[in-house]
C-alpha cells in the first residue's frame, strides 16, 4: 500500500524520507506509548507485526525485531507461528490518503 505526500499528493515509497515531487520531508512513525494494537503500513517490514509491537508499546522497533528473530531460532519455530497468528489477527491501520488539495474546489459565493 502506497503512502503519500501530504504537500502535494503524489504516490511515496513506503520507505521514503522525503517526497520526490515537492521534496518535503515524510513525516516517519512515532512510538507512542498506550497506541492501540495496529499493523501501520509506513514502515513495516513484512507483516508490520515487530512495529504494531513496538509502537503500541513505546519500545524501539529494532529490538523488537532483534527480539523476533532471536527467539524464532531459540524455540524451534514457536515465534514463528506466533507471529503468523499475529499477522492475521491485529487488524491494519486505516490507509494514509491525501486530503483535498487547496484550491481544488471553487470558492463558494
Amino acid at each position: 500500500m502506497a503512502a503519500f505526500c501530504q504537500n502535494c499528493g503524489n504516490a511515496l515509497h513506503p520507505s521514503a524520507r522525503f517526497c520526490t515531487g515537492c521534496g518535503g520531508v515524510v513525516p516517519m512513525a512515532t512510538a507512542i506509548p498506550g497506541r492501540p494494537l495496529l499493523r501501520p503500513h509506513v514502515g513495516r517490514v513484512i507483516g508490520g507485526v515487530c512495529m504494531a509491537l513496538a509502537q503500541s508499546n513505546g519500545w524501539d522497533v529494532a529490538v523488537v525485531r532483534i527480539l523476533a528473530v532471536v527467539g524464532f531460532f531459540c524455540s524451534s519455530g514457536l515465534v514463528g507461528v506466533a507471529y503468523v497468528a499475529a499477522w492475521i489477527g491485529i487488524p491494519e491501520e486505516m490507509a494514509p490518503y491525501p486530503g483535498p488539495y487547496p484550491g481544488a474546489y471553487p470558492p463558494q459565493m
